[in-house]
């Protein structure tokens, strides 16, 4: 110090003498400022164990049958890759334009840093850039800046420095860029180049053209500002900029800059997010088995997170049948509103029925949290009849409208919905699953959620406990109606208007019509408890009523219960478990899951049995209430089925059976006090089995699809055959008709034994 000063003294001019003096007095308050920062003064600094230990969030990736990427888990959509799968030009466009010395500095360009600070601070020019290295930007990405004030910037600048040198002295060139690439942001909760790719245009990073990775690139810049979908002319601008860099750089030539700058952009936006894309309600029925499993994992001892662990999870979903099943759910459901609203004309429910709509209203979220939050029912009610600006959606989509929450309730109580599943018979694989018509405002999943009454789908049960039990398949019930003293009275009745006081059906014709009159007494016949043990046995493991009724569906069942029940029927008397997830690995790839099939060990019923009823269902098809699937869509394929329609059309189902696959439908609306104003409109050959039908043809028009829409029942053995060999309708004789009365009903008391 002394020979310091003894120095300033020997200089003449007081100028260059103070000069000097705030020089070095600058440069020791620099010099302590760093080393305050270097021993964490402004914030504990990352040590190099830590950061040769650090992981990132990675999103969970959900995968088709056949390998397609549907959706994503995540807090931050991240998918890191390796230093393999960036095409060489993704790299050179990136340090073309943000570090064109990437590979000549250890963390830090002391040139470029000088030069904007030059520019930035004598010249005021803010445009000059920030002059961080793709290895200070890494930095940063992994240890974001709490504090953004400009007087806090060179605190931040100094720490990014000194990770950024901390960090080359523990990776290689390859490995910053691998961790760079794999963390920046692009932008819309989008991080890393493979989110950014397969959003932007839905192909993986090593598939990216050279125009493509420049986009890409330029977006780095201003993720916002240089988005390709929100400012096209901007991105393009910036695309171009990152080709002539390339070209300054010697990693292009000028001729094939030119040509590519003429490309326009072309995007192929795909969001992952929850309520658009493939599948939503499946994705979401996949994610709450995730949960699940995650937390029998945890008791074991495995931590997995299924939105940060990068877990990647392989479903049974088949991507083109779900697209097919998809496309003409939208196609029929719309048609189907439409004559479902005409119907009603101006007696619509869910506009003059005030008991329906109040009932809907004090139902409705927004009407319980006013009450929650202190109002009255009175307040809450005038509350929820103020307008204001809101969006409603229908089958011609969005609008923005004027509108008050009663408004909007009345809006969305009037929709049909529907739940549609297709399930490999012999495995329970899910192929297609359908919960709703728009998961963005109905997220009820009506294949897993939803418990509705099955009307006749459940009659096959009740045939199948009868030839169980030893009633031979001709044994002829009378379909005349009949009051049932001990049930105070109830007299089950069939639809239409054919007279059949006289008629006697045998049990194949009877099912395939979907009489009433017949199914109730086969079930006495049968007994109940039979009819319970049966349903048990089938896999059905919903609680039941144990009254006669039940031979009329009257029991509610989810969708996919009732899809394993009935795969009983090809899979060898077996029922199956629905499942949607085969295995589950870690990012490694290695397996950490895999998913058995579950079916039932024993047999629910016999061969013969089953073979009878196939035949009975395929009648159903051939001639009885869904020969539509023959008549209208001219489908010439094996397929057995039943139709069902509950009391005042409340539900509509269909149930269809191929020698592959199983499928149900159901379709109705989430108010139960409405249903179809018809039964021509509701009944389920006309609102569910078209789900189906139309599916079944767009199959048919696939030939990958062969194996499943070519093949073939089994020929029934000669046993079943013959006893099936019966007329299907005997009249009564000529003196039972004489003492009929046909306009009085037959009283008796129904066996309940």
């Amino acid at each position: 110090m002394n020979r310091f000063r003894a120095l300033l003294n020997k200089i003449p001019n007081p100028f260059l003498r103070y000069g000097l003096l705030a020089v070095v007095s600058l440069f020791l308050v620099g010099i302590l400022f760093f080393l305050s920062i270097y021993f964490g003064a402004w914030g504990k600094l990352p040590s190099k164990k830590e950061l040769s230990n650090f992981e990132y969030q990675r999103a969970s990736e959900v995968y088709t049958a056949d390998s397609v990427l549907i959706g994503k888990y995540y807090l931050f959509d991240r998918q890191p890759i390796p230093y393999e799968n960036f095409p060489p030009h993704l790299l050179d466009a990136l340090i073309a334009i943000e570090d064109e010395r990437f590979y000549e500095h250890s963390g830090v360009d002391y040139p470029s840093l000088f030069r904007v600070a030059f520019k930035t601070i004598l010249m005021q020019d803010e445009s000059s850039g920030g002059g961080s290295t793709l290895t200070q930007q890494l930095a940063k990405n992994l240890y974001p800046r709490k504090d953004r004030a400009k007087a806090n910037l060179a605190i931040n600048k100094i720490k990014e420095m000194i990770i950024a040198s901390r960090l080359e002295d523990l990776y290689s060139k390859k490995e910053i860029l691998t961790h760079y690439l794999n963390t920046v942001s692009f932008g819309d909760n989008t991080y890393g180049i493979e989110s950014a790719s397969l959003r932007f245009f839905n192909k993986r990073t090593l598939e990216l053209t050279i125009e493509e990775a420049a986009v890409l690139v330029g977006m780095l810049k201003a993720t916002y500002g240089y988005n390709p979908r929100v400012f096209p002319e901007n991105s393009l601008r910036r695309r171009n900029l990152v080709l002539q860099s390339m070209v300054n750089n010697k990693f292009l030539e000028e001729g094939q800059k030119d040509s590519l700058s003429n490309v326009p952009i072309k995007l192929n936006y795909r969001k992952f997010n929850y309520t658009d894309g493939l599948a939503p309600y499946f994705r979401e029925e996949v994610r709450k088995q995730l949960l699940k499993w995650s937390n029998t994992e945890k008791e074991k001892g495995n931590a997995y997170n299924i939105y940060t662990s990068g877990l990647k999870i392989y479903t049974t979903l088949d991507y083109k049948m779900q697209q097919l099943a998809e496309k003409v759910m939208k196609t029929h459901m719309a048609s189907l509103q439409k004559s479902f609203e005409r119907s009603y004309a101006k007696n619509a429910p869910w506009q003059t029925d005030k008991k329906i709509i109040e009932k809907a209203v004090r139902n409705s979220p927004h009407y319980k949290k006013l009450i929650q939050n202190g109002l009255d029912p009175q307040q809450a009610m005038d509350s929820l009849r103020q307008k204001r600006t809101m969006t409603l959606a229908d089958w011609s989509g969005e609008k923005t409208v004027q509108a008050s929450p009663i408004d909007s309730i009345k809006h969305y109580m009037k929709f049909l919905n529907t739940g549609s599943l297709a399930i490999d018979a012999q495995t329970g694989a899910v192929k297609t699953w359908i919960g709703g018509v728009d998961f963005k405002n109905f997220k009820f999943d009506h294949v897993a959620q939803s418990k509705r009454q099955v009307g006749s789908t459940f009659k096959p049960i009740v045939y199948t406990a009868a030839l169980e039990v030893g009633i031979p398949a001709c044994t002829y019930f009378s379909a005349s109606e009949v009051e049932y003293k001990n049930l105070k009275g109830w007299s089950p009745s069939n639809s239409g208007e054919k007279d059949e006081t006289y008629l006697n059906y045998s049990m194949e014709e009877a099912l395939s019509n979907s009489v009433n009159t017949v199914a109730v007494k086969v079930l006495e016949a049968t007994g109940i408890e039979n009819v319970l043990i049966q349903a048990k046995n089938m896999g059905v493991f919903s609680s039941l009523p144990e009254q006669p009724s039940l031979a009329l569906g009257t029991g509610e069942i989810y969708v996919n219960e009732l899809a394993g029940v009935y795969a009983s029927y090809v899979n060898d008397g077996r029922a199956v478990l629905p499942y949607l997830i085969e295995t589950i690995t870690d990012q490694k790839d290695s397996v950490l899951t895999r998913f058995e099939p579950k079916r039932a060990r024993e047999r629910a019923f016999s061969s013969t049995t089953r073979e009878l009823m196939i035949q009975m269902m395929k009648a159903t098809v051939d001639k009885g209430t869904a020969k539509r699937i023959r008549t209208t869509y001219g489908l010439n394929n094996d397929i057995a089925g039943k139709t069902g329609t509950t009391q005042n059309n409340k539900d509509a189902w269909f149930v269809a059976l191929t020698p592959k696959l199983v499928h149900v439908t159901w379709v109705g609306l989430d108010n139960h006090e409405i249903g179809f104003r018809s039964t021509s409109l509701g009944q389920g050959a006309n609102a569910a089995l078209p789900l189906f039908a139309l599916w079944y043809k767009e199959l048919n028009r696939a030939k990958e699809f062969n194996s499943i829409t070519k093949a073939r029942f089994k020929r029934p053995s000669k046993t079943v055959l013959d006893e099936l060999n019966c007329p299907p309708v005997k009249r009564d004789g000529f003196f039972k008709r004489l003492f009929k009365n046909p306009n009085k009903k037959r009283r008796k008391r129904f066996n309940t034994r």
